[in-house]
Order: C-alpha cells, then sequence, then structure tokens
C-alpha cells in the first residue's frame, strides 16, 4: 500500500566518506546517527571519530557529498545539533557524559554552545543547565544573496523558549565571526509549555500551555526577525493532563541518550500549504488492550477518535508498550502500527470512514517498517527512521489501488481506492486508462455508490482544487451525500470504533485581509454556454474519434449555461474575495473540463472497442461492441442526470443513433417515451432520409413522427418522401395561406377561370386559382416549408384522390 523510496542511509551515503578520511583500524565499529534534518533536506550527523573524539558532518542531498562540520576533542553526547543556513554557525547540546578530562567540563546537566565553523573559531556557551536544551536555527526564505545575521531558537525543559539573534560580520574577507558575542540580542518567544513542536516547512512554533488557559498556540517567524502568535486551540483537560507529566519535544533533533521508554500519550500536528491542520495523538498501545488514537481536523471543526480491535495473540506479558506512528501525506494522515494495521485517513474529506483507507494484515504491511523502529515524520513530506539512520520518501502503490477496485472488495475500500487514484494521485494517463476500462467492465452502478458519478466528480473537483484551494469546501467531490439514507457498507468499518467530537472555535489572530465581497452579475444563459463551448479543447477536433461538439443541442445548451449560472451565483455567496473575474474564470473553467472528461472518457472507449464512423449508419443492425458502447454510455447519461449536469452537445444524437441500431424497435419507442433516449432533429432527420420505407421501418418513422413536438414534426416531415407526409405538407400548406389575410375579400377569387395545370377537375381548378391569388397577396406564408407551392398541392391532392378511389397503391 505505502512505498518507500530510499533516499538516504547513513551506511551508503556516510560511512565511505567517513573511511575515507578516518583511519579504518582505531574507528572499530562505525555507526554515525542522525542529529537533525534541516529545512533545506541536509542531514547533520556525529561519529566517533579515530582518536576518541566526536565529530559532526554534513550530508548534502542535492550534491551527495558529506562535509566536516565540527570536532569535538573527547567523546561527547550531543543531545541536539542545528545548522545555520549559511553553514557558518553551529548550535550544540551536549549532554554531562564526561568525568574529569576533555576541553569541556560541564558541572551541569546540559551545555548549549554556539561554535564559529567558517573558519573553525570562537565558541560561547549559551546555556548550562540542569535540564534538557533543544536548538533549531531559523531558516527564513529571503532574496538577499547573503545574510550575516542569523536566528536561533533555545528551547528549554524548563519550560521556555528563547530566541537569539546572532549578528555576523566578515573579517580578512573570508572568516565570518559573531558581532559582539558576549551581548546577543535575545528575545522569549513562549512560557510554560508542556510540550514543543517545530515545523520547519513553515518556520512555526506550535506548543501546549497552561499559563492563562489550557490551549495549543501557534507563532509564526518572519524574514524580518519578527514573530506572532497566530494561532489558538482551546484544549479539553484528558489531553492536556495526558502531555503535562514531562515535557516532550518534536522536531528538535534526536537525542540517542535519551531513556526511550515513553508510557504517556504522544502528539503532533501536522499543516499543508492548502489550508489544512491536523493534530493527531495517541495512546500507549499494551499488547492485550485496544488502539486508540484521535484526529482532530481543525480547519473543519471536529475530530474523530478511533478504537481499533487488535488481534489477541500469544505475545510475551514483557513486551514493552508502543505507539502508532503518524505520517504526514499532504491530503492524508497515516496511521500505521506495525504487524496490525495501516489507517489512511482523509483529512479533506472526514466527513465518513468511505473515503478512508483502513487496511489490516499483509494489506497495511509496509516493508522496512517492522515492529520496534523509531520512525518520524519530517519536513517534506519525508519518513525517517532514526535508529536505522535510513532517510524515504514516500507514495501510495497505484497498482495495489488498482488491486482494491476488485469486487471482492468492500464497497467502502473501493469508494476510497477510487477517490485516492481520482483525486490523490497525479493525474497518470496509465491509470485513468485503466480506472475507465474498471468502469466500463462494471458498469452497472454499486449498492453503496454509483462509479460513473463518483469518477466525473472527483477528477473535476481535482482540476479545480489545483485551480485554487479555497473551492475545498463548495464543490461537490461525491455523489454518496446526495442518498437520503447511507448504506452501512459505507458508514462502519468492522472491528473500528468511530467516535466523532465538535472542536472548540480557534482564535485567529495575525493578518488577516479580506476583500469586499463583488457585487453578483449574471449573464445571459446563451452567453454563459458560448464561453464554457470556446474554452472546450477542439482543436484536435479532426483527430477525434466521437461526433460530439458539432450539432446546436439546445437542450445541453441551456444546461450548461444553468450550470455556469447556478455555479456562479453559489461561489460569489461564499468566496466574493476572490473577485468576479477569478470566479467567472473557475466556473466556466469547470463546466469545459467536465465536457471535455465525458468526452476523453467516450473517446477511450470507443478506441478500445475499435468503434469506426459506420456507427452512424442506421441502416444497420448494432455489434456487441456498439451495444457495449451504448451501454456506457446510457450509465453516464443516468449519472449525470442525476447529478443534473449537463453533457456535451451531440451526445443526446449519438446515444439515439446507438439505441436504434442495437435495441428493438418496441425497447426503443419504450426508452424514448421514459425519457431515457432524446428524439433529436438531426437523429430523426437521419433516420428519415436513411431508412427506406420497408413496412418495419415505416411504422418505426410514424411512431416517431408521432411523438415529436408539433414544430418539429412540421420540419422533418419534409425529408420523409411519403404519401402521407406530402398529404400532411400539402394540408398545412394551404391551412397556412388561407390563414393569411383573412379580413381581404378579393372578387377575383370568384372567378371561375380555368387552371392551367388541370381544366377538366374543375373543384381542384377553384382551390388553385384561390391559392395561386392568395400567394400573391402573402409574402412569404410559409418559410419553413421548401419546394412547396400551389403545383405541388395539386399533384398531392391528385395522387390522394387516386388512393382513395383504388387507381393507385400506396
Amino acid at each position: 500500500m505505502l512505498r518507500l523510496n530510499p533516499i538516504f542511509d547513513t551506511q551508503k551515503d556516510v560511512v565511505s566518506s567517513i573511511l575515507a578520511k578516518e583511519e579504518r583500524a582505531n574507528i572499530g565499529v562505525l555507526e554515525p546517527r542522525i542529529l537533525s534534518v534541516e529545512r533545506d533536506g541536509g542531514v547533520v550527523y556525529s561519529w566517533r571519530g579515530a582518536t576518541g573524539t566526536t565529530r559532526i558532518g554534513k550530508y548534502d542531498p542535492h550534491s551527495t557529498e558529506n562535509k566536516l562540520l565540527y570536532t569535538f576533542e573527547k567523546q561527547e553526547c550531543v543531545s541536539s545539533c542545528s545548522l545555520n543556513k549559511e553553514e557558518t554557525l553551529l548550535a550544540v547540546s551536549l549532554s554531562q557524559s564526561t568525568q574529569g578530562e576533555g576541553r569541556f567540563k560541564p558541572v551541569s546537566k546540559c551545555l548549549t554552545l554556539l561554535i564559529e565553523i567558517h573558519p573553525i573559531n570562537n565558541t560561547k556557551v549559551l546555556k548550562a543547565v540542569d535540564c534538557k536544551v533543544k536548538v533549531q536555527f531559523l531558516y527564513p526564505k529571503t532574496c538577499r544573496p547573503t545574510v550575516l545575521e542569523s536566528h536561533l531558537l533555545l528551547a528549554a525543559e524548563d519550560g521556555y523558549v528563547d530566541q537569539y539573534h546572532i549578528t555576523l560580520t566578515r573579517q580578512e574577507g573570508y572568516r565570518v565571526v559573531m558581532q559582539n558575542p558576549e551581548r546577543l540580542s535575545r528575545e522569549r518567544v513562549a512560557e510554560d509549555f508542556s510540550w514543543v513542536q517545530w515545523d520547519s516547512d513553515t518556520q512555526r512554533l506550535f506548543y501546549i500551555t497552561a499559563r492563562e488557559k489550557h490551549a495549543l498556540k501557534c507563532v509564526q517567524f518572519y524574514p524580518d526577525r519578527n514573530f506572532e502568535t497566530v494561532f489558538e486551540l482551546p484544549l479539553e483537560m484528558p489531553i492536556v493532563s495526558s502531555v503535562t507529566s514531562s515535557v516532550r519535544f518534536v522536531n528538535f533533533g534526536y537525542d540517542h541518550y535519551q531513556d526511550m521508554k515513553d508510557e504517556g500519550l504522544r502528539l503532533e500536528v501536522f499543516t499543508s500549504p492548502t489550508g489544512t491542520m491536523c493534530v493527531c495523538y495517541s495512546h500507549p498501545v499494551h499488547w492485550h488492550k485496544d488502539a486508540t488514537y484521535t484526529i482532530a481536523f481543525v480547519h473543519r471543526g471536529c475530530s474523530k477518535t478511533f478504537t481499533v480491535s487488535l488481534e489477541k495473540g500469544s505475545a510475551p506479558a514483557n513486551l514493552p508498550t508502543v505507539h502508532p506512528v503518524f505520517i504526514h501525506m499532504d491530503y492524508y494522515i497515516v496511521v500505521y502500527l506495525a504487524d496490525h494495521f495501516l489507517h489512511l485517513i482523509n483529512c479533506r474529506q472526514q466527513d465518513l470512514l468511505c473515503y478512508s483507507l483502513f487496511l489490516s494484515g499483509t494489506d497495511g504491511h509496509i516493508e522496512d517498517l517492522g515492529s520496534g523502529r523509531e520512525v518520524v515524520s519530517v519536513s517534506g513530506s519525508r519518513l525517517l527512521d532514526v535508529r536505522a539512520g535510513r532517510m524515504y520518501t514516500m507514495e501510495l502503490n497505484p497498482d495495489f489501488l488498482l488491486e482494491l477496485l476488485s469486487s471482492d472488495r468492500p464497497e467502502a475500500q473501493r469508494l476510497a481506492a477510487l477517490h485516492c487514484m481520482l483525486v490523490y494521485l497525479q493525474p497518470n494517463p496509465v491509470i485513468e486508462l485503466k480506472i475507465i476500462n474498471w468502469i466500463s467492465e462494471n458498469v452497472m452502478s454499486f449498492d453503496a455508490f454509483d462509479q460513473i458519478q463518483e469518477f466525473i466528480l472527483a477528477t473535476l473537483y481535482r482540476i479545480s482544487y489545483q485551480q485554487c484551494v479555497s473551492l475545498d469546501k463548495l464543490l461537490p467531490y461525491s455523489c454518496v451525500f446526495e442518498k437520503k439514507e447511507l448504506p452501512v457498507a459505507l458508514t462502519a468499518i468492522p472491528g473500528v470504533k468511530c467516535t466523532p467530537e465538535l472542536l472548540c472555535q480557534p482564535i485567529i489572530k495575525g493578518k488577516n485581509s479580506e476583500k469586499k465581497k463583488s457585487p453578483r452579475y449574471h449573464r445571459q444563459i446563451e452567453e454563459n454556454t458560448k464561453k464554457v463551448l470556446s474554452m472546450v479543447d477542439t482543436w484536435r477536433l479532426d483527430k477525434r474519434v466521437v461526433p460530439l461538439f458539432q450539432e446546436e443541442d439546445q437542450q445541453q445548451r441551456v444546461l450548461v449555461g444553468l450550470m455556469v449560472d447556478k455555479l456562479r451565483e453559489h461561489l460569489n455567496r461564499h468566496l466574493s474575495r476572490l473577485g468576479k473575474k477569478k470566479i467567472d474564470l473557475l466556473v466556466v473553467n469547470y463546466a469545459a473540463k467536465l465536457l471535455e472528461l465525458v468526452w476523453h472518457v467516450l473517446e477511450l472507449m470507443w478506441q478500445k472497442l475499435k468503434l469506426g464512423p459506420w456507427v452512424l449508419c442506421i441502416t444497420q443492425q448494432g455489434s456487441s461492441e456498439e451495444w457495449a458502447m451504448f451501454h456506457v454510455m446510457f450509465r453516464i447519461l443516468e449519472a449525470t442526470k442525476g447529478l443534473c449536469l449537463p453533457l456535451p452537445p451531440g451526445y443526446s444524437t449519438l446515444l439515439s443513433v446507438l439505441g436504434v441500431r442495437c435495441l428493438p424497435q418496441h425497447t426503443f419507442l419504450q426508452y424514448v417515451d421514459h425519457g431515457l433516449l432524446q428524439l433529436t432533429e438531426p437523429f430523426v432527420s437521419r433516420l428519415m432520409t436513411d431508412l427506406d420505407n420497408s413496412d418495419a421501418n415505416e411504422q418505426l418513422k410514424f411512431s416517431i413522427l408521432k411523438r415529436l413536438p408539433e414544430h418539429m414534426e412540421q420540419k422533418v416531415s419534409q425529408q420523409w418522401d411519403h404519401p402521407i407526409t406530402s398529404a400532411c405538407i400539402s394540408r398545412e400548406y394551404v391551412r397556412t395561406l388561407l390563414e393569411i389575410n383573412l379580413e381581404n375579400t378579393d372578387s377575383a377569387l370568384l372567378d371561375y377561370g380555368r387552371s392551367c395545370f388541370y381544366p377538366d377537375f374543375l373543384p381542384l381548378n377553384y382551390l388553385a386559382k384561390i391559392l395561386s391569388n392568395r400567394e400573391e397577396q402573402a409574402q412569404n406564408p410559409s418559410e419553413e416549408q421548401e419546394n412547396v407551392d400551389v403545383r405541388f398541392v395539386e399533384e398531392m391532392a391528385l395522387k390522394q384522390t387516386q388512393i382513395k378511389l383504388g387507381f393507385e397503391v400506396k
């Protein structure tokens, strides 16, 4: 499920470099230890040198080179270490472990040093106290090429955090030293904390304090050396009491000398640039009890506590307690307990459990992460195995996700896997084709959800979300919420209990600018449609095989325009700060991408089934491939209808053509009567002209004409060369002509002069004379009827008379 890609290994990337500089015979067992991972990806590590020294080095992942930073003359216990961005200063905390010899003879529990290393020069003692001290340099993003100032955070176990401002100066052109090191500027950042975490990606400090009230606070550091508290979340007492037993440091480097026994609650905060913030905490897991962990979705104002029943094995009673590992993957929070389960929790769509994946047994196993590993999530969505000295990037295995779509999997897993591939994974044509093939092979809707609707909504959600993250809460991403009652299969996980709760309202501080709401302005429906169709990717029209966007489809054009209008109104109401132009672009693009998506699916299916232009010929019966295409298109129609979404112009015509080729006539007409197939003008016109007048085809044509609106019936009936339609055309022409200018009476109409056409047929002669006079008086009496005049009417009248008298067979 979760695939690890190694990007750093102390044995492969560091040891060979060290051995090139040290005498192998005097080293013994070489075990470099990772001390910290800085924001730029650099890994700071230490090792014991050949002459009993302690050395500190850095691995640069970009150049894959190792650099020696500093050497202590004797063996020291480095409990915390950080390197500034310019690699001119090194901050180190040493735990007391020497007795009598060495350059440093700490009489306190911890000695914190600030060392000049460009080149190695002065050393300043920052702290000498009887408590743990953690150090961390800030890594501000700045455009200045040369920065002669560094900022250092010093977090003490006594419950405070200080920021040191260190001004640097150049000497002799290359030496970088501290300016006035005896009087460094210092500010108090936080006090009375029981838990503190550093976030190097965002340069934020999170801490829990009870100075005023129990709360989780967030401090943001800026490049101009300023900082401010931007966020405060009130906490419940049970959480606070669990973390106040001892001060805890998160992401302040790795102390290989501290007692790793941990009986209390473990807590971590994860944020992402997209606006999600999750507070994750877990209680220690005993082998004979259940595992309990909580994810607080601060950006959604709710939390969920999960209790997982573990398999009761015959484990020894002296096994240590363990904690689930929290891993941040932007869209997901991974909760992993080795040898038991992997829970992939969707932190953007946390409403239902069916958008998260819970896997146990072999499905939930991660290679290289067995039990007993100390694994932490570090900046850049990386994973660090501290004891093994390895670092990984993480990715979800798309092949495994595709396996979860199989019919033997629970529907909740299938829905979660589908969403994961469509929304989280980067667009991949191969994966997309496999999903479309899966849909075509499982075209009927599942009991719990409609896979076609999910495909459309999830794909559009990903496209729109990438354009504007603010659309996260405003656009639909699933059709499940349209159901009146949710199936049990989507609301529960076997063996897992979920308890949701509402969070206290957070207090947002700092800079929050809000633009004035832009005025609402609604365009005409047709203008909306024109904008959408102009954005549809039609530049490769000659290479497209599915004939869409080639006709005026008024019904779909209206639906497109209405969708744009309603979506624009929705976004204007909730996201007015984006401005009218931005919102207009978003909604038009959303509708255009919907039409392109449907077209793209049809293109892939058309090519898969090897269909060609002969499909549009309605004189032949459809093949099994055409039936499969009709089935897929019909399901897409059902799915979009259920969501009130438009389809590309021409979709209804193509579906009706396939329907008349593949369905028996009576079934086809039932589909029409139930509104499942549309009798579009291009389809009916093709039917009237392409089909011959055999008895079966004649019956079908009459059945279709009876179902048409009057204005369309009059128009398409002219295209069918048949005596009855010709008679109808004549009658309509006469009726229309006689209704024009009825108030005008012309004495010429009483002229019984003979007609030049049929002089011996006096009744018809009289009618023809009247019509001729009306034609002269009326301009364009019937624009819709082409090639219709008095001569045509006379011919049709005589023909109908002959048929009635039995002189001519119909």
